[in-house]
């Protein structure tokens, strides 16, 4: 096994037993076992993960032109490697929301058991849930939810409006020890037209008025470099002071802490979104604004394929009662700082 290889199955292991919540939804299907190689997959239960019925798992995910994309296509391949009994296809989601609709009617016209899709647009996409768990074939929707419940099998996303919480409680904190009665806070979130950005934004809001707290100027941009450094470029002429800014999302992260360098600017505290690599080594370092970032794991990838494998085999999931899959899963969004920073760095994508 590689390097690689041995960095992606530690990541999906780790950060998935903590992303479940209860790390049992995890372990019910794999764990890491004394006896196993470092990083190596082993079986739990013979009955859930041993080689059994074959399964095909039709896949669609935006184009990897983002960190945080690339690691959701990243770590469905390699979960899906993992199984003998499990056969991994991908159709492409294009550039926008019809064009994957039109990609993903030609998958259910090849009939895989089970699709796994993490849509351009929730909403937009929910017809097609519809259309495909009324030809029988369970839908593993990830991220951006389709709003009917009848548009899937499963539902597996972040804790979009507890990573507004977590954001919120750290920044509300640092501003309550450094006695700062009435800070002046910025918000650069991402997409603004997903319901996740509303989400978290909500979480954020309601976090700071508990310490009586609110944002003072809110300036979106659009998950990317260039649209982060056009946000903070704009949020920083805006206000001449600021005592904290939350930025929702670590790749445009990247030009929101370009914009700040260029601006010269440095009195305030930053946190980020999802865990980047290089935002875990940022803020390791400690040279510059950022001080923290809180989790939106890629791993729910990985997890959406074992799970997928287990719906379309029939079988539930060992350590739970129940003998199906359950129907919806959260992530749980954690605040990673320089005091453990060191603890999540390997698992940053």
């Amino acid at each position: 096994m590689t390097q690689q290889a041995r960095d992606l199955s530690r990541r999906r292991l780790m950060f998935g037993g903590a992303a479940l919540g209860a790390g049992a939804l995890l372990t019910a299907c794999t764990s890491n076992d004394a006896s196993a190689p470092e990083g190596q997959t082993k079986v739990a239960d013979a009955s859930a993960a041993a080689p059994g019925k074959p399964v095909t798992i039709g896949f669609s995910a935006p184009a990897a032109d983002h960190g945080w994309l690339a690691a959701i296509t990243t770590n469905a391949k390699a979960q899906a490697g993992l199984y003998s009994d499990v056969t991994f296809k991908t159709v492409e989601a294009g550039a926008d929301a019809p064009a994957q609709l039109a990609a993903l009617r030609t998958l259910i016209a090849q009939k895989p058991d089970v699709i796994v899709l993490l849509p351009h647009d929730g909403k937009e996409l929910n017809a097609f849930g519809l259309e495909a768990m009324k030809a029988g074939i369970p839908v593993v929707n990830l991220d951006r939810a389709f709003p009917d419940a009848l548009a899937y099998r499963l539902q597996i996303k972040g804790d979009n409006y507890g990573m507004g919480v977590s954001a919120g409680k750290y920044i509300g904190e640092q501003m309550k020890a450094k006695n700062i009665a009435n800070p002046i806070i910025g918000e650069i979130p991402g997409i603004d037209s997903l319901e996740l950005t509303s989400e978290r934004s909500a979480g954020f809001k309601a976090e700071l008025a508990t310490f009586g707290f609110s944002v003072a100027r809110r300036i979106p941009a659009e998950f990317t470099a260039d649209t982060g450094r056009v946000a903070a470029s704009q949020l920083l002429q805006a206000l001449p002071k600021i005592d904290a800014v939350w930025n929702h999302d670590d790749d445009q992260g990247i030009g929101v802490l370009a914009a700040i360098t260029q601006a010269n600017r440095s009195e305030f505290i930053m946190v980020g979104g999802a865990g980047s690599k290089a935002a875990i080594d940022a803020i390791a370092a400690d040279n510059s604004v950022l001080k923290a970032t809180v989790t939106y794991s890629p791993s729910m990838a990985s997890s959406a394929i074992t799970l997928a494998r287990l719906i379309g085999q029939g079988k539930g999931m060992s350590d739970l009662v129940e003998l199906q899959v359950p129907k919806e899963i959260t992530l749980t969004s954690e605040t990673i700082t320089k005091e453990n920073a060191s603890t999540y760095a390997k698992l940053g994508f």
